[in-house]
């Protein structure tokens, strides 16, 4: 029997040691895990579609009584909440950004560069996702939520709006407005706890792809496949922890512990 595995780097990772792993890409916009009613371009998706459905400019990707996973830049999760859609409006690795035009959705960043230019778009204003940490975005009340990390809201032609952990914004284009703190515990709901757990799954994935890649010529960071949980999993040139505190580890972190390094 001949199992084909698909393996990335997404920046240009040299073809691997090992011959169960074949060069392939993912780009910001990969559908990563569905469950439930998800639509992409108003047609049906299951977990056949992961890891090679990808949303392209001026598609919508929503759910019904469903929830979704979509790859941005290397590290950045986006994850789509029940009766929500998100569209595609550049999937450029250097300028990703989206419009939530329904529901609710969370950004969990666990790499980022100074290259990268993340936006999310929620009522017609732009927030820049600028360091590691969890956002969360709610177009029925448009507000922005930064429960770890730093984004600017772009409210103005003349002015961006810092917006900080602990933090929310409520948007409104043309008008400036204040951050206001919220207690990040008491805003913890359904969509918060799902992202939690799936940020869970990847982190006990890692040690096993990471493993795969363990002394591999060529090695990068950036998202590779996992063939036994069928998702792209994120590994970085060092050992990180996400927002919800899941450890992620490099290949031969922990030396032969992975079979190599």
């Amino acid at each position: 029997m001949t199992i084909k595995v698909k393996a990335l780097a997404l920046f240009g990772l040299a073809a691997l040691c090992s011959p169960l792993f074949a060069a392939d890409q993912a780009r910001p916009g990969t559908l990563n895990y569905v469950e439930g009613s998800v639509s992409l371009a108003d047609k049906p998706v299951t977990s056949k579609s992961i890891g090679s459905a990808e949303l392209e400019p001026g598609q919508v990707l929503s759910t019904g009584q469903g929830k979704a996973e979509l790859l941005l830049t290397p590290g950045v999760f986006l994850r789509l909440d029940d009766n929500s859609a998100v569209k595609m409006l550049s999937p450029d690795l250097t300028f990703t950004q989206l419009a939530l035009e329904r529901g609710r959705a969370t950004v969990e960043v666990d790499e980022i560069y100074s290259q990268n230019d993340v936006q999310i778009v929620n009522g017609g204003v732009s927030t820049q996702l600028l360091k590691t940490g969890l956002y969360e975005f709610d177009a029925n009340n448009k507000t922005a939520m930064v429960f770890k990390g730093k984004a600017a809201v772009h409210e103005d032609d003349n002015q961006w709006v810092v917006l900080k952990g602990h933090h929310e914004l409520q948007l409104a284009s043309g008008e400036t407005t204040k951050p206001e703190t919220f207690n990040t515990h008491a805003a913890q709901g359904e969509l918060y706890d799902w992202s939690n757990l799936r940020s869970q799954y990847l982190s006990e994935e890692n040690p096993q792809i990471a493993g795969q890649y363990a002394g591999a010529a060529g090695f990068a960071p950036g998202w590779y496949w996992d063939p036994f949980a069928f998702d792209y999993g994120f590994i970085g040139a060092d050992p990180f922890w996400s927002p919800f505190g899941w450890g992620f580890y490099p290949p031969g972190y922990f030396g032969g512990m992975y079979g190599g390094g």
